[in-house]
């Protein structure tokens, strides 16, 4: 495989051998999924920040989004740090890498224990298989019970799970620009992602690893579909409108923009995780097995803050809405009034921090 400067031209994932910077790893043993298959030798890469006091009761998890990482002040800036909204002067603050991902976290890209990569072979996960792995890495630290589980879009997904799933083991929860149940308009879109990095003519069935190219531009390309869901039509118009780029390539600079983020993401990203991760968000269901959603969100019993971006076209302030109505414990809905779509809970750091700070306090004062 590729190294060095090149090593993204097969796969952005983090490759063992290379400076994992502030990463910690934490083998968390066979992980059995909900399909009842497993995935041996797990492991997951992981950030903290601050320190555990000794009863280890000062925990908050972060839970990143898709295209997220461990290194939460890399992806979500003026969040994470002293007298910031998660405060680390105060509390630990942990951020695990997913299941399924890249970056050190054990996913596709990663060795099996055959000594080659996952690739096909990587079985597919659910959101409550992410959140299994995220229980082993409580378990691990001592952790019966987290102040906080937060996190936008995916994140949020998570976050909900646990209030369902294990609902003494959080103080409060914080879903930020998500869902309880994946949409059909959703799905759509991730459906047609998927097909455009299998259709990369070095998809190769996924097993691209030995590959001296791998299906970047089929990545790029549903990296591309997916950021125009993540920001709003009129922001696009107002920001590009019909304008050209202003250089020899004839683009538009719309155009421009869109290849800009598709080459970011080939530098820190792979394509199977791509996939994995966006399978796994359509398959979201709190009420598969659980008597539908509304009986499922009934069951939460831990303060919950649900928060909106009023411009959000992949995630809709209706389906933060439903949360609240059916969540007996749910704050009244907060909603962030912004121009950036679904990245607004990236942009919008002053009034998604004043929100952060209001969970963190619900969490503390659930502990009394």
């Amino acid at each position: 495989m590729n190294s060095g400067s090149e090593k993204h031209l097969v796969t952005g994932a983090w490759l063992e051998g290379q400076d994992p910077g502030a990463r910690a790893f934490l083998d968390i043993g066979d992980l059995e999924l909900e399909s009842g298959q497993v995935i041996a030798n797990a492991r997951i890469a992981y950030q903290t920040w601050g320190t555990l006091n000794a009863d280890k009761s000062n925990a908050i998890l972060v839970n990143h989004a898709m295209t997220g990482w461990s290194d939460v002040p890399g992806w979500w800036p003026s969040m994470v740090g002293p007298d910031l909204p998660l405060d680390s002067n105060k509390y630990f603050i942990i951020c695990p890498n997913v299941i399924g991902g890249c970056q050190g976290s054990t996913g596709p890209s990663t060795i099996a224990p055959d000594g080659k990569p996952w690739g096909s072979r990587f079985p597919s996960v659910t959101i409550r298989d992410l959140v299994e792995a995220e229980v082993r890495v409580a378990n691990a630290f001592g952790i019966k019970r987290w102040v906080l589980c937060l996190g936008p879009s995916l994140g949020g997904m998570r976050s909900l799970e646990w209030a369902i799933q294990y609902p003494d083991r959080v103080g409060a929860i914080c879903t930020i620009g998500s869902s309880a149940v994946a949409t059909g308009d959703q799905i759509g879109g991730f459906s047609t992602q998927i097909r455009a990095i299998k259709a990369d003519a070095y998809f190769n069935g996924g097993d691209y690893y030995t590959q001296s190219k791998g299906p970047v531009e089929g990545m790029g390309i549903a990296r591309r579909i997916a950021h125009l869901t993540y920001r709003t039509e009129g922001e696009m118009d107002v920001r590009f409108g019909r304008e050209l780029q202003g250089d020899d390539t004839g683009r538009y600079a719309v155009e421009s923009y869109l290849d800009h983020q598709a080459e970011k993401l080939s530098k820190r990203f792979d394509a199977n995780t791509y996939i994995a991760l966006t399978e796994a968000m359509a398959s979201h269901d709190v009420g598969r097995d659980r008597g539908g959603v509304a009986a499922a969100l009934s069951t939460v019993k831990v303060p919950t803050l649900v928060v909106s971006i009023d411009t959000d076209r992949l995630f809709p302030p209706r389906l933060q809405e439903e949360i609240v109505e059916l969540v007996p414990t749910a704050q009244p809905l907060a909603i962030i009034t912004s121009p950036f779509g679904h990245d607004g809970f990236l942009i919008e750091v002053e009034e998604v921090g004043k929100l952060v700070r209001k969970a963190v306090e619900l969490g503390v004062s659930s502990q009394h």
